[in-house]
């Protein structure tokens, strides 16, 4: 399939990932990359929301919006955001934030797990774990209707929200819903959508491996690879999203495959000739906007 033209047009801009070499990436470089955003911009703007304020959640630090000023129950969304394990953070990931709460009517807890490699695996998979429960145990202090929540991620936060789904699950706390968006669900890295899309579609294989060895873990740990988790029966209802241009592409339809076999309703929807990453960038990509859409339009069926 031929990329799409606006995916064709950002990799002319942005042909890698990370945009630096993996041999320039010293601790200080990464440091000072997490204080950039090249693309805020492209993030799309920052809808006005009533309610914005910064809490933690079991020590874990969050973000939440909420849609409508008083307090009565809401559904919930505890949204993780991407960046590898290694990037990434409420802050950057506020436009995103507040459009997941005014396009779906829920309060948003964007959590802000801790990266690697200061903190590797499995900090941002228990801080997950730790969110996802605390709303479960609190829900008055979120405003949140404890039968209506959700998880959400993209990317390594795709990663971190299926785990907290498995989890949750095995806790006996039934989530409504979780939409994984081109997550990572498996570090072997073997799949034809790696060898297809290994270099020259933005987030590289290569890429993807620094990635994994930051955040480090047993590559059959279901912690790190969902996809290895033995028993998927009973997971949560699962949207899944994919980029057809995309190393991850394959891992992601596999869960979806496997969701489906276990028995767990789920839609799988591919994005045609989309890249990594496309999600978080409606400045770019008219994909993004389809994409959320439909991702609200299965989480407002899911919370009823």
């Amino acid at each position: 399939m031929a990329l799409h033209p606006q995916a064709e047009a950002y990799l002319k801009l942005f042909p890698t990932d990370l945009g630096t070499p993996l041999s320039e990436l010293t601790p200080e470089a990464i440091a000072r990359m997490r204080t950039l955003d090249g693309f805020a911009e492209q993030r799309g703007p920052a809808v006005p929301l009533p309610v914005v304020r910064d809490d933690t959640a079991g020590g874990v630090p969050v973000r939440i919006y909420r849609p409508e000023e008083d307090g009565r129950p809401l559904p919930a969304i505890v949204y993780f955001h991407g960046g590898g394990w290694v990037f990434g953070s409420v802050a950057r990931n506020d436009a995103l934030a507040r459009d997941l709460a005014a396009r779906n009517g829920a309060v948003v807890v964007s959590v802000d797990y801790r990266l690697a490699p200061e903190h590797p695996f499995p900090a941002a998979a228990d801080d997950a774990w730790t969110a996802v429960r605390d709303v479960f145990a609190r829900p008055g202090a979120y405003g949140a209707d404890p039968e209506r929540i959700a998880v959400c991620g993209d990317s390594a936060g795709g990663n971190v929200a299926a785990v907290a789904a498995w989890l949750a699950r095995d806790a006996g706390l039934r989530l409504a819903h979780q939409v994984l968006v081109y997550p990572v669900l498996d570090v072997a890295m073997d799949t034809p959508s790696y060898r297809a899309y290994a270099t020259g579609f933005g987030l590289g294989a290569d890429e993807m491996a620094w990635f994994v060895a930051q955040y480090g873990g047993d590559p059959a740990d279901p912690r790190l690879a969902p996809l290895r988790l033995a028993d998927k029966a009973g997971l949560a209802p699962a949207t899944v999203i994919t980029a057809e241009c995309d190393p991850l592409c394959d891992e992601g339809e596999s869960y979806a495959a496997r969701l489906a076999e276990a028995g767990v309703p789920v839609e799988l929807r591919r994005y045609a000739g989309a890249v990594h990453g496309f999600f978080g960038l409606p400045g770019f990509f008219d994909q993004a906007i389809e994409a959320r859409e439909y991702a609200a339009a299965r989480l407002k069926e899911a919370f009823g």
